[in-house]
């Protein structure tokens, strides 16, 4: 899915927009002019296929679908640790909704607000441009966070099983 989405930023969304990066690309977040300019580029006509083709369809479904993957890759690297293993089935899966379920709130807030923008352009201010631009930054910050944690449970579970550790052990050791 997301990369249907990559594919319609690059070979639809930005023909519509004059080449601009669609505002969901800007990890680092927009200035007011830089969103204002975007929404001028696309007009009334790019900002409804934008509503349509990305925020009523992918954007509605991508962020469950990715938070749920990270949910997954995160008791599967969890699973590796014995001390976390060792936990109850509902803490680690309390743990991992605490970890992505704040980059979820944040994905589908942030999708809201641009729906806002792209659909009464004309009333878009420096503050609702400011605070979707404040929303983008804090989705990609707050989807880094899983990631960063599921790859540091990879790789502790990594060095457990290279150090030998008991708790860890590896499927010959399950079988015999």
């Amino acid at each position: 899915m997301l990369i249907v989405i990559i594919l319609l930023e690059f070979f639809y969304f930005r023909r519509l927009s004059g080449g601009l990066a669609s505002l969901d690309m800007r990890v680092f977040g927009f200035t007011p002019d830089e969103g204002m300019a975007w929404l001028t580029a696309l007009g009334r006509r790019g900002s409804e296929i934008v509503i349509v083709w990305h925020y009523l369809t992918f954007a509605l479904v991508f962020p469950a679908l990715f938070s749920l993957t990270l949910i997954a890759l995160f008791l599967s690297a969890g699973q590796r640790l014995p001390r976390f293993a060792a936990l109850s089935n509902s803490v680690r899966v309390g743990f991992a909704l605490a970890l992505v379920l704040p980059f979820t709130l944040a994905d589908y807030v942030q999708n809201f607000a641009v729906v806002r923008l792209l659909s009464d352009f004309l009333s878009a201010n420096p503050d609702s441009l400011g605070l979707a631009s404040a929303l983008i930054v804090t989705k990609f910050a707050l989807g880094l966070i899983p990631l960063a944690v599921i790859v540091a449970f990879y790789l502790a579970g990594e060095r457990h099983k290279r150090a030998g550790l008991p708790g860890n052990e590896d499927e010959q050791g399950r079988s015999q």
